[in-house]
């Protein structure tokens, strides 16, 4: 329909029409803007991009064209763009200088995302005590099912957009059922990007790199992207299966070089020297019965500089959030906690130790309910 709408006023010559999406370059050499309201995936309203112009700016895929466009001639499927007058929401002039992602230089993370917002939160008071996530964090939130892990990421989502809203949010879902995607899109103002578990896995796997490609143009900018993907699991068991077969098969039926593009896609997180960061915040599933997932999760496992581990015991108990504070943490949490603050978490962390997932999570919510915000809590605690 918008597509009809579009093609009736281009044939006015006096108004000039215009077309923005993201650039999906293909192997021969043009491209398509591909649109937010598809899932980055082809449909009749994508944009031809000739061969000439994404050599003239030097487009990469995942850059954000705005521009003028013609409607098709005979013959032609599609608008095709004439001028790009905006990329990445800067002047194609600039762009020419920018430095391709994978060429800028990584640093540890150390501005700190604050996740507390409101008293009666205290799953997110208990993430930013257990595992604070920083700017370029690769975080991994292991999950076992029924454990909460869709609702602590719509609130993680809610947090940012409310705490940070000069960071950029990507919400990735991948295999998931589609009254989730739904669920997600109206309770997290960030755009929402999925591919549902009754598409083809290659639709899994194009919908991720056009996610990630698009947040790597965005940081080459200096942006703080962040992408909250569930579930990386997911994303692993589509590259496994539309990965040719190398002959070299790990237990629970991976394929030995299946698992090299979702770790790219997980490494890209990264703190970037002289602004810019991405990061992400990705779910791994455990003790689903599958042995190809507890493979896909031991593999990832090195790979993460902060975890979050939740518990099916405190599930079970209806105890949320259902985190095990004594396995999770952040890797360099010292550059992220304020110097006092860091003495009083590891005090905490002292005092919880010796107990169970369960009694630490119940001790530590009491003490939390008592107290308005976490500097408040932090500050009761006895040296």
């Amino acid at each position: 329909m918008v597509f009809e709408i579009v093609k009736a006023k281009s044939e006015r010559p006096d108004e000039l029409l215009v077309g923005e999406g993201v650039l999906e370059i293909l192997p021969d050499g043009f491209g398509f803007l591909r649109s937010p309201n598809y899932h980055y995936l082809p449909s009749a309203e994508d944009i031809y991009v000739s061969p000439a112009q994404i050599r003239r700016f030097d487009l990469r895929k995942g850059d954000s064209v705005y521009g003028s466009i013609r409607s098709p001639k005979e013959k032609e499927k599609y608008f095709a763009l004439l001028k790009a007058e905006r990329i990445n929401g800067k002047d194609p002039e600039i762009i020419k200088d920018r430095v391709l992602f994978e060429n800028l230089t990584p640093l540890f993370p150390t501005q700190r995302l604050i996740m507390e917002t409101a008293k009666e939160k205290v799953d997110m008071r208990v993430l930013d005590l257990a595992s604070p996530i920083g700017k370029g964090q690769r975080a991994l939130i292991v999950a076992p099912p029924k454990t909460g892990k869709t609702v602590l990421l719509q609130h993680i989502a809610n947090a940012i957009t409310a705490n940070h809203p000069e960071c950029i949010l990507l919400v990735l879902l991948i295999d998931e059922r589609p009254e989730e995607v739904t669920d997600m899109q109206r309770m997290v103002k960030g755009e929402v990007v999925s591919s549902t578990f009754d598409e083809p896995p290659e639709r899994h796997t194009q919908v991720a790199e056009m996610a990630i490609e698009k947040a790597k143009r965005l940081v080459e900018f200096g942006h703080d992207v962040i992408i909250l993907l569930d579930s990386l699991t997911r994303l692993a068991r589509a590259y496994n299966t539309i990965q040719p077969h190398s002959g070299k098969i790990l237990t629970g039926g991976v394929d030995a070089n299946a698992l090299h593009k979702p770790k790219r896609f997980l490494g890209a997180a990264r703190n970037i020297e002289h602004g810019g960061s991405l990061t992400i915040i990705a779910t791994a599933l455990i003790e689903t019965g599958s042995k190809m997932d507890e493979v896909i999760y031991e593999e990832f496992k090195g790979t993460g500089n902060m975890e979050l581990v939740l518990d099916r015991r405190l599930a079970d108990r209806r105890v949320y959030p259902a985190i095990d504070i004594i396995k999770s943490g952040t890797r360099k949490e010292e550059l992220l906690f304020h110097p006092h603050e860091l003495e009083k978490v590891y005090i905490l962390r002292q005092g919880i130790a010796d107990l169970t997932p369960l009694d630490a999570m119940n001790l530590l919510l009491g003490r939390l309910k008592k107290t308005s915000s976490n500097a408040e809590f932090l500050l009761s605690m006895k040296d």
